[in-house]
């Protein structure tokens, strides 16, 4: 029995980045903490080239964010000071989904233990996302012929704007996007299929819209891979989530989204997406529910 992948890089936690600010920076490296003491080992991504980012983003923006050069107005739109530390951690963790993609396709699921930077497009990054690792890591398997068809089931609270304007017209990958609708962004574009839930919803009504989502998505398309973006960030104590679920809304909510993709015999990228409670090692903890669901997936095959 093969165990599951898990791609991690000491670069993921920005040192630049204080404990204080809005984005739970630490958690990345409380989450690996929390892996290694129940004994799991990590895969050490390579830093995405520019030629790979140039696949999903504009080069003079490329350029600006590896040479900590973008302009004050832009990097106000990321929410991250530009630094060389910045520069390093969204390499690291585009190169991350890139190999958790060639991971999962060769062992049926891998994790990357960053990534699901979803509202990055092509002109440049915003809130809190640089480079769009998914957006990235699909184009890169879909050029180089590990895949024909994907699909991207993005479960972040906030709509995954990014990903839906980089995929726009683009039959090869179908983007869903399980959301807070009266959440930001204000303005969201179409992904394939939308669903929005108002402020407060709680387990119920998401797991039965995620149920939805999930069958309509199989009934539209049939991919080689999926990518999860497993946000926590609906949780009931995320500061900018708006949704009510609880810890076991989202294990329940991670255990769907896998049994569904194993019932397929489809492999599951799994990234983390967003998380912004106040205590990061909450964060942290609520990350490791996807890792299990797909562990516990890799146990049953």
């Amino acid at each position: 029995m093969m165990s599951l992948p898990l791609v991690h890089h000491a670069d993921y936690d920005a040192a630049s980045v204080p404990d204080g600010h809005r984005f739970p920076m630490r958690k990345y490296s409380l989450v690996a903490d929390l892996l290694r003491e129940q004994g799991e080992t990590f895969v050490v991504p390579a830093h995405a080239s520019e030629r790979w980012l140039h696949l999903a983003h504009d080069p003079a923006y490329v350029t600006g964010v590896l040479t900590s050069s973008l302009d004050a107005k832009t990097a106000r739109r990321v929410g991250f000071e530009m630094t060389p530390a910045i520069a390093a951690r969204t390499r690291a963790s585009v190169g991350g989904t890139c190999l958790a993609t060639r991971l999962a396709l060769e062992y049926g699921a891998a994790v990357n233990l960053a990534g699901g930077s979803h509202h990055a497009d092509y002109e440049g990054g915003a809130g809190f996302c640089v480079f769009n690792d998914v957006a990235v890591a699909a184009r890169v398997a879909l050029n180089e012929g590990l895949v024909r068809q994907v699909a991207v089931v993005d479960c972040d609270v906030h709509h995954g704007d990014g990903t839906a304007r980089i995929f726009a017209g683009e039959s090869r990958v179908f983007t869903t996007s399980l959301h807070c609708d009266d959440n930001w962004p204000r303005e969201k574009p179409p992904s394939d299929l939308d669903v929005g839930l108002s402020k407060g919803a709680g387990d119920m009504p998401y797991l039965g819209a995620l149920r939805a989502m999930l069958d309509e998505m199989f009934e539209r398309t049939t991919p080689d891979l999926i990518f999860y973006n497993a946000g926590v960030d609906p949780h009931a104590d995320d500061r900018l989530g708006l949704l009510t679920l609880s810890d076991d809304g989202l294990k329940a909510r991670d255990r769907m989204v896998v049994e569904a993709c194993r019932a397929r015999s489809i492999p599951v990228v799994g990234v983390l997406g967003g998380g912004y409670s106040k205590d990061p090692m909450a964060v942290a903890r609520r990350h490791t529910f996807m890792v299990e669901a797909l562990q516990r997936s890799m146990e049953l095959a």
